[in-house]
């Protein structure tokens, strides 16, 4: 399997994460989402437009994986807690983490989560919050080995379609 190089995002990536997101969230969750909202979710959601303004906050950290080539492959998208009924002081979120299907399965995930938790203790935060699709047992077996517990649930919403999302949390340290 080709090498991920990791690396923190910068302004010239908008381009290459919004066609990595909208890659990613369509192999992902195409199975049972509506074509039509998922598409236009896609374009709001996963446009360079986006990724662009995620880039120049301050308080949102990105992280991308390219091959030796520079061909984005995987990326992670941490920020300000979005969950005020669940949320604790010192809270962080893990917004978006993705892996192209063929460097899955094979430790990049892991690598990935572990530079995440690398930037959670940078940014001193106490808990590491993430909401995950409750249809995508992959992913939630994924974050129960890294040690995340559920917390709580969210809606989800792609278009007018709500999708039921598990909130889980990592205590930090």
């Amino acid at each position: 399997m080709t090498p991920i190089i990791w690396r923190s995002a910068n302004a010239d990536d908008a381009e290459a994460l919004a066609y990595l997101g909208a890659a990613t969230f369509m192999a992902t969750f195409a199975f049972d989402h509506p074509g039509k909202p998922l598409i236009a979710h896609l374009g709001q959601e996963h446009s360079a437009e986006y990724y662009a303004a995620a880039l120049r906050d301050p308080a949102t950290d990105i992280l991308i994986g390219e091959t030796p080539l520079g061909a984005p492959v995987g990326y992670a998208m941490i920020t300000p807690p979005s969950h005020p009924t669940l949320q604790q002081e010192g809270d962080i979120e893990l917004k978006r983490i993705y892996l192209l299907g063929p460097w899955q399965g094979v430790g990049n995930g892991k690598d990935l989560l572990n530079l995440v938790f690398a930037v959670v203790d940078q940014r001193r935060a106490k808990r590491l919050l993430l909401s995950v699709y409750e249809k995508n047992v992959r992913a939630l077996g994924f974050y129960e080995r890294a040690g995340f517990a559920a917390i709580g649930e969210a809606v989800f919403m792609v278009g007018p379609v709500p999708f039921r999302d598990l909130v889980y949390a990592s205590n930090i340290g």
